[in-house]
């Protein structure tokens, strides 16, 4: 009965005892699930970036480096980037992002769900059609990618991203943010940020962009490769654009404006520079090398400096223009080397014709082949549009001289007029530095040939044998003794033990010849070797080495008397500056090439100039003008540095240096010329710069018979120093006021007090002739006599001698 009145109570029990248990599974779930969202949050959490620290946050900023006029010469990296704050980015440029990344930016909280909700609406119609899908991220949410997170592709990291974002919006304002994003974004064209890239991609600063451009700019984040404008040109075009449209359809361009925008060509740089000033290479390496050891790469990399260097453009290019000539010029003097490659002409040749390598400073010169050569008429063909030609006949007959051109050679070429001049890279190096003698600015540096096809500073980095160049350092030790510019010294024949392999050394002059008894004025001058070894000898070569070195010229060399005639090693950059302290009143000035660095913040940390004036900060009441101290240490006395620099000036107006003397009085200078001819010098000078020039192989092999300090660096300078007298022109060398002057053979010489009177006790020089074999013996036996203390015969005791010798008009200096 009772099973008959509930049939089902059975059942009953078993349902609820499913949907218990089913209660107790969903419970147990939901608390799983809530379990695992608590990990996944607490694991989320536990490494996500803390976005206050964008407040202070500083990225990696490129340091410019510009010269002293405020020019743009270089940049030090690892990334490109140039911070420029948000009240100094102009208006057009932040439109044009926000019209094409988030135009709700100043709207939205961060997550822009509406923007999210139409991209994702829009990518369905674009993935059908084959079209670029949209993005959703806010520029907001891609500061805390790029900034905060990876880059990798994942559900965590979109979630991290959203969280960041909001984080973002509650912690900075919406300017903070958009300053964070237009300087941190990568732009392509090795740009970080909106300032880098408008210099990389159109040569401008910000404030010069045009509408377009701006937009450009803006159409890059989503891809910098796909809308490269020379490899995409097409690409590039149409995204700008659309931006274009887009900044129309938010209202910050009319109509008007954005079909003349679109009309516009995309025109941008070839390739991104870190300058558009292109000529101080080595100069910019050098600063780079020195800001390393004073602030430690890092800082130098990712600081953010302004550097302000010593550089005077105008200078550094007509220093770089001069050295190649010159180097040319020594190269063209010993002939043509042959092609630098061959063609068949075949489909395609000029592509390996255009990838000669050819120096990027020589922007006129272009690779050709040779197609047909009959004698001296050779017809070429240029690899760059293809054009033929001709070769000068001149040039022509210089190659043919030499290895005579065939058809199929590679060439490099000029155009001349209507026809092609032959070009040849030069094998030879050099160098050239310019120095402020006042201050040891270094106004100019050239380090070689071309940066691009060899970045070794032979300016700093090659020590070499300055010759005959290094005899100013021996002349003014004997004047801060005893000697005057007019005391004499025997140019005869000497000797001296400890020659090689047991024989005796004996210097000799660059003639060959003897010219008897000389002022010091002459021996420095015409560079007698044997009267600087007699007088390196007499007044010690321990005093020339000290000196040398106080002055700055090396600091390792030996006590020797080759010593004297440049047998020790120094660096152009070096005996530059040394030179200085016959300009400058005996002063060694310390050469530097940095004026002035700040920080990113404006914050000045470095002067080069750290002398006091403590009336500099004093208002005007008619006081007399607040005067520095001279810069450097005083070496060698003002009278000797002005007796050393008026000696100088006569080697230009009457000695080895004369091809210079078209560049008019006060301008002085040393050749020198080493063993073998190995290395040629010149190192000269007006009141306000001083200029060394060297010219030699890498390997040292020897350059080539009568390749002096004459022939290949003096021209050097003169074309450089043509441009550097233009403005300042050259002026008297400054007169020391306890100098006593007197005119002595129509050339007035400074003397230091007293030593004015010793000139008319000493014995007046002899005529000035060669010393053969038939009076060789009566010079020692005069010479004797002298170091005795008899008195000369008041006429030699020998046969009449010959008519004096005309001097070579060649350079006359050598090591030997």
């Amino acid at each position: 009965m009772p099973q008959a009145r509930f049939p089902n109570i059975t059942g009953v029990k078993i349902a609820e005892r499913w949907f218990v248990l089913a209660g107790v599974a969903l419970l147990g779930a939901i608390t799983l699930a809530g379990l695992i969202v608590t990990v996944y949050a607490a694991w989320l959490f536990h490494d996500l970036p803390d976005a206050s620290e964008l407040a202070d946050y500083r990225p990696a900023t490129a340091t410019r480096v510009y010269a002293g006029d405020g020019t743009l010469i270089g940049e030090f990296s690892d990334e490109r980037r140039i911070y420029v704050p948000y009240e100094q980015i102009p208006l057009p440029v932040i439109q044009a992002f926000l019209s094409a990344e988030d135009s709700r930016f100043f709207e939205h909280g961060g997550i822009d769900v509406s923007g999210l909700g139409r991209a994702m609406f829009k990518n369905v119609f674009n993935a059908a059609t084959g079209r670029r899908l949209e993005g959703g991220s806010t520029i907001t949410q891609q500061v805390a990618k790029n900034v905060l997170l990876t880059n990798e592709s994942s559900i965590n990291r979109k979630v991290k991203e959203a969280i960041l974002a909001n984080r973002l919006e509650a912690t900075l304002s919406k300017q903070q943010i958009l300053e964070l994003y237009l300087n941190e974004i990568f732009l392509g064209y090795r740009s970080y940020g909106v300032a880098a890239a408008a210099y990389n991609y159109f040569g401008k600063s910000l404030d010069q962009l045009t509408p377009d451009e701006a937009a450009f700019l803006a159409s890059l984040p989503k891809g910098p490769n796909n809308y490269h404008p020379k490899r995409h040109p097409g690409a590039a075009k149409g995204r700008r654009d659309w931006v274009l449209g887009e900044m129309g359809e938010n209202g910050f361009l009319t109509p008007e404006q954005v079909a003349t925008a679109r009309a516009r060509p995309l025109v941008a740089q070839d390739a991104p520079r870190r300058a558009q000033y292109a000529d101080a290479d080595f100069f910019v390496e050098e600063a780079r090398r020195q800001a390393i050891r004073r602030f430690g790469a890092e800082e130098v990399n990712r600081g953010g400096y302004y550097l302000r260097t010593t550089l005077d453009p105008k200078l550094q290019s007509a220093a770089r223009d001069a050295l190649m000539k010159g180097l040319e010029n020594y190269d063209r003097r010993h002939g043509w080397r042959g092609a630098w490659g061959t063609t068949d002409f075949a489909e395609g040749w000029q592509r390996t014709a255009l990838a000669g390598t050819r120096p990027p400073e020589r922007r006129s010169w272009e690779a050709a082949g040779v197609e047909n050569v009959a004698g001296n008429s050779v017809r070429i063909r240029s690899a760059k549009d293809d054009r033929v030609g001709y070769l000068l006949t001149g040039d022509a007959a210089w190659a043919n001289a030499n290895r005579p051109l065939k058809r199929g050679d590679l060439i490099f070429v000029e155009r001349e007029g209507g026809q092609y001049a032959l070009k040849q890279v030069p094998r030879v190096n050099g160098a050239l530095v310019a120095i402020e003698p006042q201050s040891g600015r270094v106004l100019a540096m050239v380090g070689g040939y071309s940066y691009a096809l060899s970045s070794f500073n032979r300016a700093t980095q090659a020590r070499r044998q300055p010759g005959s160049a290094f005899k100013p350092f021996v002349y003014a030790t004997a004047l801060e003794g005893d000697y005057t510019p007019v005391s004499i010294v025997l140019d005869a024949p000497i000797s001296f033990a400890g020659g090689p392999n047991g024989t005796r050394w004996s210097p000799e002059n660059y003639s060959r010849e003897y010219y008897g008894p000389q002022t010091l004025r002459r021996g420095l001058e015409l560079s007698r070797n044997v009267m600087t070894v007699r007088l390196a000898q007499d007044i010690g070569m321990k005093n020339v080495v000290s000196l040398a070195e106080k002055m700055g010229v090396a600091d390792d060399l030996q006590p020797n008397l080759s010593v004297s005639l440049g047998a020790g090693e120094t660096t152009p950059y070096n005996l530059t500056a040394a030179y200085a302290a016959f300009v400058n009143g005996g002063r060694r000035v310390n050469p530097y090439l940095i004026e002035l660095v700040q920080n990113r913040d404006g914050e000045t940390i470095f002067r080069a100039d750290d002398r006091r004036c403590r009336e500099c900060g004093r208002a005007f009441s008619g006081q007399e003008s607040p005067r520095l101290e001279a810069r450097g240490e005083q070496v060698i006395d003002p009278i000797t540095a002005y007796q050393m620099s008026s000696m100088l000036e006569g080697v230009v107006q009457r000695g080895t240096g004369a091809a210079a003397r078209g560049l008019g009085r006060w301008v002085g200078g040393k050749t020198g010329t080493t063993n073998e001819y190995r290395s040629a010098w010149f190192v000269g000078f007006s009141s306000d710069i001083v200029v060394g020039v060297f010219i030699g192989f890498d390997d040292n092999r020897p350059l080539g018979s009568g390749e002096t300090g004459a022939t290949g660096p003096v021209p050097v300078f003169t074309d450089f120093m043509q441009v550097a007298l233009r403005e300042p022109p050259a002026r008297p060398f400054v007169r020391p006021k306890n100098a006593i002057f007197r005119t002595v053979n129509g050339i007035e010489e400074a003397f230091r007090p007293g030593t004015e009177r010793r000139r008319e006790e000493e014995q007046a020089p002899a005529p000035e002739i060669p010393l053969g074999p038939q009076n060789y013996n009566e010079v020692l036996r005069r010479e004797q006599e002298e170091a005795a203390g008899l008195p000369p015969p008041t006429t030699p005791q020998t046969t009449t001698p010959p008519p004096p010798k005309k001097e070579p008009a060649q350079d006359l200096d050598g090591l030997y």
